[in-house]
């Protein structure tokens, strides 16, 4: 018996083709909008001031790689966003795990999570740049704070959905508590945790690119500001894309790593044709 239609996925050569015509089609009309000829002069240099020029874009990225420009800046964001996902992550596993196996501890420190929470964390941005300067640090700090409450709230439920029952079990063999914590706690937080990456990750970018983008002297952010300020938007459109595609990479490399970490977790059952 066949899956339905609505459940059928095309395969991966026909979906590389999808999202390859629909980038074309995107391209194809930026490229339209904003050349004159196509359509009225005034109209497309209105538009090329808004959003650019794509061949002018695809121009400065080209350039900033074949001259290399671009790695060092790009080499300092992607070690901020690294140190601050690991910092975050670490602090908020560490954390996420004490208070949710510590009721008393939790209760007095759940009003201040929750209120450090609700805080737009952007604006410590400025507040970090005259604490840490304008160096990496600055860029880390607000990047942890992003990272933080993602991981923290994912052990913190992953610890407090386990099964009483599985814990009354082990705790009846004999089970100690470094034990409960070692066979299932950790194994519980640890694939929340991991459930959790692409959105770590992303927010650790985020926190590197708008730390740079608010005061630094290197990085992605720093060019886009740079460029921002003299109202050269092929090149801040350039710094998005190379953004955006070192994102994707990120996010890549994230999915083989979780797909291998947590290679036993079970697959949701598919129906075979017969």
């Amino acid at each position: 018996m066949r899956r339905p239609d609505t459940d059928a996925r095309p395969g991966r050569g026909r979906l590389a083709l999808w999202h390859a015509a629909i980038l074309a089609v995107l391209f194809a009309v930026w490229y339209g909008l904003t050349t004159p000829g196509i359509v009225d002069e005034a109209y497309a240099n209105k538009i090329a001031f808004f959003f650019g020029r794509p061949l002018q874009v695809v121009k400065v990225v080209i350039t900033w790689f074949t001259s290399g420009k671009i790695y060092p800046h790009l080499a300092i964001t992607l070690w901020e966003t690294l140190l601050a996902f690991a910092v975050g992550s670490a602090l908020g596993l560490v954390i996420g795990l004490w208070l949710a196996l510590s009721p008393t501890a939790s209760a007095v420190a759940e009003p201040y999570i929750t209120a450090m929470n609700a805080m737009p964390r952007v604006i410590l941005a400025p507040i970090f740049a005259v604490w840490f300067g304008l160096g990496v640090l600055s860029k880390v700090a607000l990047g942890v704070t992003l990272v933080f409450f993602i991981v923290f709230f994912n052990v913190y439920q992953g610890i407090k959905e386990v099964s009483p029952v599985v814990l009354a079990n082990a705790q009846m063999l004999g089970a100690s508590r470094r034990q409960l914590l070692r066979a299932i706690y950790l194994p519980s937080a640890t694939s929340w945790v991991f459930s959790s990456l692409h959105t770590s990750v992303g927010m650790a970018f985020v926190g590197a690119v708008v730390g740079e983008y608010l005061g630094s002297a290197k990085g992605v952010g720093y060019l886009i500001l740079q460029a921002e300020g003299v109202f050269d938007i092929n090149t801040v459109i350039a710094g998005i894309v190379v953004l955006t595609i070192f994102a994707l990479v990120l996010d890549f490399i994230v999915t083989k790593i979780e797909a291998r970490l947590l290679v036993w977790r079970p697959r949701a059952a598919q129906t075979e044709p017969m």
